[in-house]
C-alpha cells in the first residue's frame, strides 16, 4: 500500500466516521422527543411506594428502575418486567408497580414507568 493510498483510506474513514456521528446525534435527538409508550394515555390513579431493599440501603445503592407494566382494562397491573436499572432494586420496583392502580380504559395496555430509589441523608 502506498503512502497516498493510506492517506486516502484514512480520509475516507474519517468522513464516514464523522457522518456516522452526525446521524447518531440526529437519531438520539428524535428519540428523546418521542413519548414513552402509553404513559400519558393511561394515568396512574394510585401509586404504592417501593420498599427499599435492606442490602441495597446498606450498600448505598440508589437510582431509577424503568419497569414495563401490563395494565388490564380495570386499571390493575397483571404483569411487570424490568427494562433498566440496578438489579438490586428491580425486584422491589416490580413489586411496587404490581400494586399500582391505573385509570380504567376499554383495553389492556403496556406502559413504562420509572421508580426512583433515593437514600435519605
Amino acid at each position: 500500500m502506498t503512502r497516498h493510498t493510506t492517506r486516502h483510506a484514512a480520509a475516507t474513514f474519517g468522513r464516514i466516521a464523522g457522518r456516522l456521528v452526525q446521524l447518531t446525534v440526529i437519531a438520539l435527538a428524535i428519540a428523546t422527543t418521542l413519548p414513552l409508550h402509553a404513559a400519558d394515555a393511561r394515568p396512574i390513579k394510585q401509586r404504592v411506594s417501593p420498599t427499599y431493599p435492606e442490602l441495597a440501603k446498606r450498600m448505598r445503592v440508589a437510582g431509577t428502575v424503568r419497569v414495563s407494566a401490563t395494565v388490564e382494562p380495570d386499571g390493575t397491573v397483571s404483569a411487570t418486567k424490568t427494562i433498566s436499572g440496578n438489579h438490586m432494586l428491580s425486584g422491589a420496583a416490580e413489586d411496587a408497580v404490581h400494586k399500582w392502580k391505573f385509570v380504567p380504559a376499554t383495553d389492556s395496555s403496556t406502559v413504562e414507568v420509572d421508580v426512583s430509589f433515593a437514600l435519605t441523608q
